[in-house]
Order: structure tokens, then sequence, then C-alpha cells
């Protein structure tokens, strides 16, 4: 299975699925990295281990029409079968989403559909947790749908969130949550253990048998 990480920041996450893949969790490869930051952290990881890694942004497009053309025939030309959102900070569109219909996971530090949305987002999402008086918090992985952080929830795990917790101390627990169970997922798409049925998907723990 080819994998496309799509990120927007630091690459903490695209680092976690290239750990799997390097440790035999993970049977899959990376073929190719995608920023809308041309400073992104996830583009110079890729580049040191000799990924393909591009910056696309719609600002280098005259209209958004383009920019789906352009970001689709490159996935086309490095044979992509999977997209996962690692910290990407951009909404894709309709049309992108369609073309890549229960192909596309994100990982949302909370438990969804609580914490998710619009502006939520790094430190955001922890603010609202710890404002809200929540006793647990954790990580949820999802595919993509036409909504912010709506789509079929395929995998959620908790963590504690304790009275002295900070935003930055509740998402540095969670994080590592994050590290954990996105490859863990990623590994079920590429042995084929993720089912769906109608609007339903889940994982099941052994793979289909050619």
């Amino acid at each position: 299975m080819n994998i496309a990480v799509f990120a927007s920041g630091r690459g903490s996450n695209f680092q976690a699925i290239l750990n799997a893949i390097q440790g035999g969790r993970l049977p899959a490869s990376i073929s190719l990295v995608v920023s809308n930051n041309s400073s992104a952290g996830a583009l110079e990881i890729a580049r040191a281990h000799g990924i393909p890694a591009v910056h696309r942004s719609l600002r280098q497009f005259p209209q958004a029409e383009a920019f789906d053309d352009d970001l689709l025939a490159l996935l086309d030309r490095h044979r992509v079968d999977l997209i996962a959102l690692a910290g990407y900070m951009k909404q894709l569109s309709p049309r992108f989403v369609a073309t890549y219909r229960n192909r596309i996971v994100n990982v949302h530090p909370a438990l969804l559909p609580a914490f998710g949305g619009p502006g939520m987002y790094g430190l955001h999402v922890h603010e609202a947790v710890l404002r809200s008086g929540a006793k647990v918090s954790g990580v949820t992985v999802h595919l993509v749908d036409e909504q912010y952080d709506h789509g079929m929830i395929l995998a959620q795990e908790t963590v504690r969130v304790d009275a002295e917790d900070t935003p930055e101390s509740l998402a540095a627990k969670v994080l590592i949550l994050e590290h954990e169970v996105y490859p863990r997922v990623l590994a079920a798409f590429a042995e084929n253990r993720v089912r769906f049925i109608g609007q339903s998907a889940w994982i099941v723990s052994e793979p289909t048998r050619p």
C-alpha cells in the first residue's frame, strides 16, 4: 500500500508512521509527502529519508479547481492508495474527498464528536477540553468526509485528564497516544482489515485471505 502523508507542521505523526514502517509494524510505503507550508518540518523529514516531498498551496493556483487538478494528478503519478492527514490544516474540497472516498484518514486529538470542527486544532482543542471539565480526553482516527472532523470513526482511545493538567501537558499525553494509535489504523488498511457497510466502518482483527 502506498501512502501519501499530508502535513502542515513539524511532522511528529508522520515520523511515527515512518517509524512503524521501518519497524515492520506497518506493511506499507510512503510514496509522497504534501504540505501547504513550505517550511513544514514534515517536508524536511521526508527529504532526509529520500521520500518525494512537495509544497502545494491554493495561493500557487489561479483557482481551487486548478489546485485540485494538480494535486490529484500528483497523487496519481505516485500511485497513492491511501491519504493520511497528519496535522494538515486545510480542508480538502468535496471533489477531492469524492475522488478518494473512504481512502482519506485523519487523526484528531480529542474524542469526536466532542471538541471537533472549525477552529478545533492544536492547543485550542485541549483548552476546550479543560474548560469543559471533562475527566478524559484522547485520540480519534476517522475517515475524512466533506465536513471538518465528521467522517466515520475507526478508532478511539482515551487518556485521563488530571486536575493539574495544562493545555500543553494534556497535548503531550494525547500526542503519545496519537503516535501509537494512528499507525495501527493505517496497518489495518494495509492488511485489508477495514470493513464498510453503508455509513459504518470498522476494523477486524484478522485480514481477508486470498
